[in-house]
């Protein structure tokens, strides 16, 4: 899932206060060549088997020595920003590529275009290898973190391919037994409250979030119709609850309270591992438009920190060539159902016989690459509280989309002054 930080308000004070502290307990020693530090955010199946994979490295390279910390998101990203700029840190950093943006504004990641030849990158799904400003910054080993339809196969036999009906499907299987407005099953459930789960059917009816140069474009007929169209799937329709965040809608699907949920790849385990038997279908196709609706991909991957030593470098390449290789990716995809970088591996039997890597591919196709701008972080903030308000019915779709677009527009000036 995405996330962010206001980058260029992080002041003096605050660096002096964690340069004081990294000086004396450094996660990094920069005259050990031998002695490489990931700081990654992986959810604990996918840290098991990135930690099995670094022993196995290391027994191949006893001379060497890799230490994976994990840290959540928010923390890794602000303090990979600290610890860089004081010259400290990690070697490399793992996560989502939307991190790459705040990075390269501030100089702490390699440009990877000049370390890594191009036979070795021509490997890689385009969509893998995070560019910025002219240059590679990030390299992808999961391929995704998209939002698809995931369904219950006990309640739904056939996903919808429609909007018309994914709103037919959910009536049908949404069950008010006393008729008191409150179902004990609902049709669909969602984080709908939340502008990164919105996007899908943004996208669908013909809009997006930024143009090429990184300007919002929130007030568009398109973010009106979208915002009509999830309002109506509550309150006109009433498939989806009244009120869900994040954990009520797994919570409602985990129980058996809900036939279908849109969440993303990290979130496919914990159905399985709740006894549900999921299916997953792409996200359906809004009539109006005749577009699918469409969600944001994005990569996972390594970016190497600004202050390695030169000498250090082939080492920390060998390294990540190993835990980018079709063997260390094809073991992650089988355990965790996560799409693989490496295209080779599309034409292998798993993902192409495996229901749920098909439906998930395509979901992929059919996504548009997550933008890795600093300003996202602003058009996300901007969009939140006037989306909300849709929601609550203190704004007109209408009404929100000019509001979002001139916050917007305020918060990235605010960003880059």
């Amino acid at each position: 899932m995405p996330g962010g930080i206001d980058l260029m308000k992080i002041t003096l004070t605050y660096l002096i206060g964690f340069i004081t502290i990294l000086n004396l307990t450094s996660c990094r020693k920069q005259e050990d060549l031998s002695r490489i530090v990931i700081w990654h955010q992986m959810r604990v199946d996918e840290r098991e088997i990135l930690e099995a994979q670094l022993q196995r490295y290391m027994h191949l390279n006893p001379d060497v020595k890799v230490e994976a910390l994990y840290k959540e998101t928010e923390e890794l990203r602000s303090g990979f920003i600290i610890a860089a700029i004081a010259g400290q840190g990690p070697d490399l950093v793992y996560g989502p590529s939307d991190q790459v943006g705040p990075f390269q504004v501030m100089d702490i990641i390699l440009p990877l275009d000049t370390l890594f030849e191009k036979e070795f990158l021509g490997r890689f799904n385009p969509k893998a290898l995070v560019y910025y400003k002219g240059h590679l910054y990030q390299i992808g080993d999961k391929l995704g973190n998209h939002l698809t339809l995931v369904y219950n196969k006990s309640i739904v036999k056939t996903p919808p391919q429609t909007d018309i009906e994914l709103i037919e499907l959910g009536q049908k299987i949404t069950v008010d037994e006393n008729r008191d407005g409150k179902p004990e099953r609902y049709g669909l459930v969602w984080n709908y409250t939340e502008p990164f789960f919105f996007i899908p059917f943004l996208s669908g009816f013909g809009g997006w979030v930024m143009d090429e140069e990184g300007n919002p474009t929130l007030d568009t007929p398109a973010n009106v119709d979208a915002l009509n169209f999830i309002k109506d799937l509550r309150d006109k329709y009433k498939i989806v609850p009244g009120e869900a965040d994040y954990n009520i809608a797994d919570v409602l699907f985990k129980d058996g309270k809900a036939g279908m949920i849109i969440n993303g790849d990290w979130s496919w385990a914990g159905y399985k591992k709740a006894g549900i038997d999921i299916g997953i279908a792409p996200l359906p196709k809004i009539t109006k438009t005749g577009l699918w609706c469409a969600p944001m991909v994005s990569s996972k991957g390594y970016s190497i920190n600004s202050n390695v030593k030169k000498e250090k470098l082939p080492r920390i390449i060998d390294l990540l060539k190993f835990l980018l290789a079709p063997e260390q990716q094809l073991e992650v995809t089988k355990k965790v159902n996560t799409m693989p970088t490496l295209i080779e591996l599309y034409e292998d039997p798993f993902i192409k016989n495996d229901e749920i890597m098909v439906n998930s591919q395509l979901q992929i196709e059919r996504g548009k690459p997550m933008p890795v701008v600093p300003e996202l972080r602003a058009i996300w903030d901007a969009m939140r509280p006037s989306y909300q308000a849709v929601l609550g019915g203190a704004k007109s779709p209408a009404q929100a989309a000019k509001d979002m677009q001139q916050l917007a527009l305020r918060k990235i000036k605010e960003m880059n002054e």
